[in-house]
C-alpha cells in the first residue's frame, strides 16, 4: 500500500484515484484552488522586466514538535488516571446499580428454573406471557 502527501496539508493518504489525486480530501483541493485564485495572489509583474512570478501562499509542511509526540511517561500516566477513574466509580456504585454480568444472568436463570415450572397445557395471555406454576407461592404467573 503506498501512501502520497496532500499538496495541500501535507498529511499522508491512502489515495482513491491512482496517480491522479494529488489532496487528500475535498475541502483540501477546494482551499488550494482558493490559494492559487486569490485577487492578492495573482500572477504580478514586475515593471523592469515584464516577467510574471507566480505568488502563492500555501501552508508548509507541518514540524513535529515536543507536544505532538507520544511519550511513555504520559501514556503511564493516563493509564493511571483511567484505572482510578474506574475504581472510584465502581466503588462509589451502589450494587443495585451495577450492571448484570452474564454470571449475575447464568444464576438468574437458574433460580427461574428450579422456581417456575411453564404450564403446557394453559393457553397463553393475549399479551403472549406465557403461563408459568411458582413453586414458592403455588400460583399461577405469567412471564413472557
Amino acid at each position: 500500500m503506498e501512501f502520497y502527501t496532500c499538496e495541500y496539508c501535507y498529511k499522508e493518504f491512502d489515495p482513491k484515484r491512482r496517480r491522479v489525486q494529488k489532496y487528500c480530501s475535498n475541502s483540501c483541493r477546494s482551499k488550494a484552488h482558493h490559494a492559487r485564485n486569490k485577487p492578492d495572489n495573482k500572477l504580478t509583474t514586475i515593471p523592469d522586466t515584464k516577467t510574471k512570478i507566480d505568488v502563492l501562499t500555501v501552508p508548509t509542511p507541518p514540524v513535529k514538535n515536543k507536544v505532538d509526540s507520544m511519550s511513555l511517561a504520559g501514556a503511564g500516566n493516563a493509564a493511571a488516571g483511567s484505572l482510578l477513574a474506574d475504581g472510584l466509580k465502581s466503588m462509589l456504585t451502589p450494587i443495585e446499580n451495577k450492571p448484570a454480568t452474564k454470571g449475575d444472568l447464568e444464576n438468574l436463570k437458574k433460580q427461574l428454573l428450579n422456581r417456575y415450572y411453564k404450564i403446557n397445557n394453559l393457553a397463553p395471555r393475549h399479551d403472549g406471557a406465557l403461563p408459568y406454576f411458582d413453586m414458592d407461592t403455588g400460583d399461577v404467573v405469567y412471564l413472557f
